[in-house]
């Protein structure tokens, strides 16, 4: 049945001359699937430099929001139009200039974990990977930060000399691992690093042993001597590190750091997305524009180093 599935996804993606990008933290079946694994920035600006005419983004809404901002001339599709991010809705437009009318003149640095709308709003993006370099290159020593406030946190211990306001949100699947997790983890895995992810709460990462983003950790695991790695992140991503590094070994800091809507996505779901063309995704142009604004400044912003 999943031969059979996968034969008919590929055949349609040939037809329709689509590429299909798959987040970190989304099934097995469904990275293996892609053309293009990874998280959803790196993804969004892959999609730019392929000759496609259809993106099929395995991921969820404000990730396919990010896809339509950069690529407005390809159909982006979400197999899953329910699939959204409890952390992204935490703030809104609305929210977002209530909020910041309190503070004049600070600039707003909105994580890409958040909607077109809020983007729009916002004077730069940052991932959970640049956030540091980006508030330290902003030109106040001030700004607002949405809508993470564990990111926040983990900005504020790499950039002291700024002042960090930040909003309330936070994402439930990281939000859950607790100090308590940490230190039973150690405890199973002696040997083993902890790897956490900068969402986590601020006891958590003084404990681990690396803090980075999914594709900061991929790239970690590749590197680092060690064999054995607790990695505090969504379990997703583990399916991906085992894969690429077959002779490592990899433990989920706890069992239960799943995002129900990173796994609403099913090969039945890719299917009838490509076979209907169903669930596009759409972004008015002057919210698009304003939106690619704060993006296109977080890549002026930002120069990694080519380490």
């Amino acid at each position: 049945m999943v031969k059979e599935l996968v034969e008919e996804i590929i055949e349609l993606k040939n037809q329709k001359n689509a590429v299909i990008l798959a987040h970190n933290y989304q099934r097995g079946e469904i990275q293996d699937i892609a053309d293009f694994i990874g998280d959803s920035l790196e993804l969004s600006r892959q999609a730019t430099q392929v000759k496609c005419d259809v993106i099929v983004f395995c991921g969820v809404h404000f990730m396919a929001e990010t896809a339509v901002i950069l690529n407005p001339a390809k159909t982006v599709l979400l197999p899953e139009i329910d699939a959204g991010c409890p952390m992204a809705d935490m703030i809104d437009g609305e929210k977002l200039k209530e909020w910041a009318s309190q503070y004049p003149n600070v600039p707003v640095v909105s994580y890409v974990n958040t909607t077109a709308e809020v983007k729009a709003l916002s004077y730069v993006c940052c991932t959970s990977a640049n956030a540091p370099e980006i508030v330290n290159a902003v030109p106040s020593k001030k700004v607002l930060f949405v809508p993470d406030k564990n990111l926040a946190y983990w900005v504020m211990k790499k950039v002291p000399h700024k002042e960090i306001i930040p909003w309330d949100g936070y994402c439930y699947t990281h939000q859950m691992i607790t100090k308590e997790d940490v230190i039973k983890a150690k405890q199973l895995y002696p040997k083993a690093l902890v790897v956490v992810h900068p969402e986590c709460i601020p006891e958590v990462i003084e404990m681990a042993d690396h803090v980075a983003s999914t594709s900061g950790m991929v790239r970690f695991a590749k590197s680092s001597p060690a064999n054995e790695f607790i990695i505090g992140t969504e379990i997703g991503l583990i399916y991906r590190l085992k894969k690429e590094n077959p002779h490592k070994t990899f433990y989920p800091l706890k069992k239960t750091m799943i995002c129900p809507n990173m796994k609403r996505t099913t090969l039945k779901s890719i299917l009838s997305t490509l076979k209907e063309m169903k669930y596009v995704i759409k972004v008015p142009e002057e919210i698009r524009k304003k939106a690619k604004e704060a993006l296109d400044r977080m890549f002026e912003l930002y120069k990694p180093s080519s380490k």
